[in-house]
């Protein structure tokens, strides 16, 4: 199924592209202002709704608008996919684990995953849409447990009063520029998109 080109620039030119730089601004600046900078003990609650907010917003509208859900089926699969390439920047967790600035038992995971999911985007994108949607649908779930497990281990290994993990090394880093970036931005617009994917999926 070949998908107008118009799927991509109304993506690119329209209110979705306002919204992801609006939206990544305003993630910019609360982190330049410490907003997701949580004191030892405390839970991490701005850093915890910059992550889930927008997901669940996507899940609201998928069961409740169709005229959402017409929208989301007419963005084309490929561009969808191919956003996750961005993930291959999860080699900066191994960089940070190695240099002792994030505990391996989060950064390991976390980076891992993100490289896998980012590295074989482009081939799911070549060679999996269009031809096995049962293969696609077990990548975007693997997409998704993968960014589930790395906000849970950050919240295991936090100072937080849910970091049942932290030894003497905590995710604190992640609360702060530029890697607060990933958990308030990064992660729920990637969240986002593998939603939206499934919502195209769904549609055919």
């Amino acid at each position: 199924m070949i998908v107008p080109a118009r799927t991509r620039s109304s993506w690119l030119s329209g209110p979705p592209a306002i919204v992801a730089v609006g939206w990544f601004c305003v993630a910019l600046a609360a982190s330049a202002l410490g907003a997701f900078r949580t004191p030892p003990g405390a839970p991490p609650v701005a850093l915890a709704l910059a992550a889930g907010v927008p997901p669940l917003t996507v899940l609201v509208l998928a069961v409740c608008s169709s005229r959402f859900r017409a929208w989301a089926r007419s963005l084309e699969l490929r561009f969808l996919t191919l956003l996750q390439t961005w993930r291959v920047a999860g080699l900066a967790f191994l960089a940070l684990a190695a240099v002792d600035a994030l505990p391996a038992g989060f950064a390991l995971p976390a980076g891992l995953g993100d490289v896998a999911i980012g590295l074989t985007a482009p081939l799911v994108a070549a060679f999996v849409v269009d031809r096995a949607n049962r293969v696609f649908v077990a990548w975007t779930a693997l997409g998704i447990a993968d960014l589930i497990l790395a906000v849970t281990l950050g919240v295991l290994y936090s100072a937080s009063p849910a970091g049942l993990l932290r030894a003497d090394l905590d995710t604190g880093l992640m609360s702060t520029l530029p890697m607060s970036l990933v958990p308030a931005f990064g992660v729920p617009i990637t969240l986002v998109a593998h939603l939206l994917s499934l919502i195209r999926l769904s549609g055919r």
